[in-house]
């Protein structure tokens, strides 16, 4: 679908090639990394990054339109830059992601002074529509109703030298009645295992030590291959854990999120036979009620769900499993909500994504009958957190005296002017702020250091002894240097026809 909306002339505008730019992300992993794309697209486009704390000539909201009122947080935003539009003319405002593929014309109703409006389906446009706005000083609303290109085939310019998203699919096949997602990224398309493999490779090769598989359901990989030629294969994923585990200089993978109804036992015993699969498992419950799941149409029960957490804490004794957590749906009583409360204390989750249900217009659950008053909903959440917080802190607790290993990070969590540490993540997930000692000008993000748990609290964990080792690494170089990742040429989809055989590199081919 595109349409047009007329503006007076603009002889102010220039060309793109000194033009800045920002992209602004709400929502989950997907849109982080659509981001990623979305630079790299303007960044070959020839727009360079606005630097840090300057007004941008190109300003892209990527949105969301799951979180609790997504809509709010865009139409504020682009109304507090309703005046620096007036002010500037040639300046640009492009509004994409999932909000977008929802609301469409809607966004130019309420806010007109918005230049571009692109889907989850055809992020690739973006240069163009911008190209095409500022040329025929017309606003552009193109929103595709499938997929045009594989996400992944697109340039992606990454925030991180160390750690990297990677996509094994787009889409989602499960029909939740409180998630919009499938209407929004339609159908789930898989792509082919040498393509991602391609890419971690490609990541590798730049320097990146960490890679996060990515899928909205992420271990049904297989179910349908972007190569019409492959056939389903149920065993996909396992595989594509295991070849991960053979390209050399990778030296963490994890991924997100798995659906318990999809969870087989060979990704347990792939997880536990490849030494670089992160100890840590997020597998979203929503629910320990089976009369709830089956009204969220989750296609599982809570025995099954601990089933699978016993099998893996068998396999992988020390993991650290997360969840996410929804309270108040519709038709929720107070025995429903004790069941997942008995869930969680059964589990006892490392931590928990908590969320207080809302409606979300356009999904089944905003029209379910048995709505939950907000003051019972708000009460039973306190409750939920509170026994969540104090599993967090004895599972954090247990973790005080044991040696971990830490991939030292920017940005994560405060820090404590008075203790000067640095933070990081351990293999199993564990955000662990360290003294760095008397060495701290020499770690660097993309380091790693191994390390002493000396205290811990629910969020947190504490190594104040200073590190055992600290190892520089290509990623601690290209972080200082100021280098990102980027990927995104030949890894998309495959061309029309039997796609040539893939030639793997460094270990694939084992």
């Amino acid at each position: 679908m595109t349409s047009v909306v007329s503006r007076p002339d603009d002889s102010a505008v220039t060309g793109s090639a000194a033009r800045t730019f920002q992209v602004r992300t709400y929502g989950c992993q997907m849109n982080v990394h659509d981001s990623e794309r979305l630079a790299g697209l303007l960044e070959e486009a020839g727009y360079r990054r606005a630097d840090e704390g300057t007004d941008a000539d190109i300003v892209v909201f990527n949105t969301c339109a799951v979180r609790e009122n997504a809509d709010n947080k865009l139409y504020g935003n682009l109304s507090h830059l309703a005046p620096r539009k007036q002010a500037d003319p040639a300046m640009q405002i492009a509004v994409g992601g999932c909000l977008a593929q929802k609301d469409r014309d809607t966004v130019l109703t309420k806010a007109p002074w918005v230049d571009v409006v692109f889907g989850t389906h055809n992020i690739g446009s973006l240069p163009a529509l911008l190209d095409r706005a500022r040329h025929n000083r017309v606003a552009q609303v193109e929103i595709a109703e499938a997929l045009q290109e594989f996400p992944s085939a697109l340039p992606a310019s990454r925030e991180s030298a160390y750690a990297a998203w990677v996509s094994v699919s787009v889409g989602c096949n499960n029909t939740c009645t409180f998630c919009i997602v499938p209407s929004l990224r339609g159908k789930e398309v898989d792509r082919r295992p040498g393509d991602v493999l391609a890419e971690v490779q490609s990541l590798v090769d730049q320097g990146v030590l960490e890679i996060t598989l990515l899928g909205q359901n992420v271990n049904a990989y297989g179910v349908s291959f972007a190569d019409p030629d492959q056939p389903r294969d149920r065993g996909a994923f396992a595989k594509l854990l295991r070849a991960c585990g053979r390209i050399d200089g990778l030296e963490r993978v994890r991924f997100t999120s798995p659906h318990p109804a999809e969870f087989t036992d060979d990704v347990i015993d792939a997880m536990a036979e490849t030494p670089n699969v992160c100890p840590t498992l997020h597998m979203p419950l929503q629910s320990g009620s089976d009369r709830i799941l089956r009204a969220m149409r989750r296609s599982y029960r809570a025995d099954r769900y601990l089933g699978i957490i016993d099998r893996v804490r068998a396999a992988l004794p020390h993991a650290a499993i997360t969840t996410d957590l929804i309270v108040g749906f519709p038709g929720e009583t107070e025995e429903d909500f004790q069941a997942t409360l008995d869930v969680v204390a059964a589990a006892r989750f490392a931590s928990a994504f908590t969320f207080q249900y809302s409606k979300r217009p356009g999904t089944p659950a905003a029209e379910l009958p048995g709505q939950i008053p907000k003051e019972v909903v708000s009460q039973r959440y306190q409750r939920l957190i509170e026994l969540q917080e104090r599993i967090s802190l004895e599972e954090n607790v247990a973790q005080v005296g044991r040696t971990v290993e830490v991939l030292v990070a920017t940005g994560e969590g405060r820090k404590d002017a008075a203790t000067a540490r640095m933070s990081g993540r351990a293999r199993d997930g564990r955000l662990v702020h360290f003294a760095p000692g008397p060495n701290a000008d020499r770690i660097r993000p993309g380091d790693v250091v191994v390390t002493t748990v000396t205290g811990a609290a629910p969020h947190h964990l504490i190594a104040d002894t200073g590190p055992i080792t600290h190892r520089t690494t290509r990623a601690g170089d290209a972080h200082a240097a100021g280098q990102r990742p980027r990927t995104g040429v030949g890894l998309g989809m495959p061309s029309i026809g039997v796609p040539a055989p893939v030639q793997p590199t460094g270990g694939c081919a084992r």
